[in-house]
């Protein structure tokens, strides 16, 4: 009797702490929280309200937007990479002139292939060889002479 398994459902499904919050929302929301006092204990006011606007926005970003059903954190990882990336790709890439050079002194002349000539069968030789074939091996030739 084969085995059975368990096989787990909804592994892309987080966990949740406190109502529809995740655990990865809460620790993102957690270092903003934590970097906006820190800038109250440091910043003029002016500078704080730019300082929390700008850090709350992008850790609400962060911890709550999805693109294409993915969060965004991981959206803003593959758009870097996208852009940091050559655009075009070529597979032959030109060589350097020194590489020419070095190529062109190590090139030996390739030797040049012989290929075998094999002789032609006798007659009666592909003759018994037909008929050890399409006996199944029940005709033997050494007999034969």
């Amino acid at each position: 009797m084969p085995e059975k398994f368990i096989v787990p459902q909804f592994i892309d499904k987080e966990d949740q702490i406190l109502g529809p919050i995740t655990v990865r929302q809460f620790l993102i929301m957690l270092v903003a929280a934590f970097s906006i006092f820190i800038a109250f204990k440091i910043l003029q006011f002016a500078y704080f309200l730019v300082f929390t606007i700008v850090v709350a926005g992008l850790g609400s970003t962060f911890a709550f937007v999805k693109v294409n059903g993915q969060p965004f954190h991981v959206f803003f990882v593959n758009m870097l990479q996208t852009v940091t990336r050559p655009a075009l790709r070529i597979w032959d890439k030109r060589h350097t002139e020194a590489e020419l050079r070095e190529f062109m002194k190590s090139q030996i002349s390739a030797p040049v292939k012989v290929t075998p000539h094999k002789e032609k069968p006798e007659s009666s030789r592909l003759r018994d060889l037909s008929l050890v074939v399409n006996t199944g091996g029940v005709y033997k030739p050494e007999e034969d002479i």
